[in-house]
């Protein structure tokens, strides 16, 4: 939302009309940009809303998809912190100011409406940071919102944890069991391809943009 003082009328003048809806291209707009954006899809919906005062009001939905540093240390019991980074580097802060309409607060419930209550995923906590960024000797308006998941660790927990723990139970009993040597050895060989089975799946779910690796995944 953004003012425009030559675009004011009298609703009196204009059969008490008081708002008006125009295509993008009939009046300036700000270019945003999201900094961590790889790709998306934007929506159909390039129409803004212009209030008799010259208040005008433009609202997107798009689809996106980010760029986000992952520290799985802890998988499958970590919490992430990913940022979507919105900015305008076309205006300096001395023509372009970007402030947020919503508290942090408001918006959290807004985005537990919204988001996705089954997923692999739990929404915790949203923080915005309104700052400059300096680029080319001009300092730039920017607002980050640094979103926090936590991830529902019980699929995990059911199809790896307690697999590999029952394993390594198995293999203790065998080992200090009362069995010949030739059972130990086809039940050791058993609990090895099981082993390996579970570090292959391991592999596959696991992410590998983290700089360290899962405790999980080291032992």
């Amino acid at each position: 939302e953004w003012e425009n003082t030559f675009a004011t009328w009298d609703p009196q003048d204009f059969c008490n009309i008081s708002k008006v809806v125009l295509p993008m291209d009939a009046y300036w707009s700000p270019p945003i940009f999201i900094l961590e954006r790889v790709n998306g899809q934007n929506s159909n919906l390039e129409n803004m809303a212009v209030m008799h005062n010259g208040s005008f009001n433009f609202t997107q939905t798009f689809q996106v998809t980010l760029t986000c540093s992952l520290m799985i240390l802890k998988f499958p019991f970590d919490t992430q912190t990913c940022n979507l980074s919105i900015a305008s580097f076309l205006y300096p802060v001395t023509d372009l100011i970007m402030k947020t309409r919503r508290t942090p607060a408001e918006m959290m419930k807004d985005s537990h409406s919204y988001f996705l209550t089954d997923g692999e995923w739990k929404f915790t906590n949203l923080t915005i940071i309104e700052y400059l960024e300096e680029l080319n000797d001009e300092n730039f308006s920017v607002v980050t919102y640094m979103v926090s998941m936590e991830r529902r660790p019980t699929l995990y927990i059911l199809n790896l944890i307690l697999p590999t723990c029952a394993l390594y139970l198995l293999d203790m009993a065998v080992l200090f069991g009362p069995s010949s040597l030739e059972e130990k050895i086809n039940l050791q060989i058993a609990i090895i391809l099981g082993s390996s089975m579970l570090a292959v799946i391991l592999n596959d779910i696991l992410p590998t943009s983290s700089n360290k690796p899962p405790v999980i995944g080291t032992h």
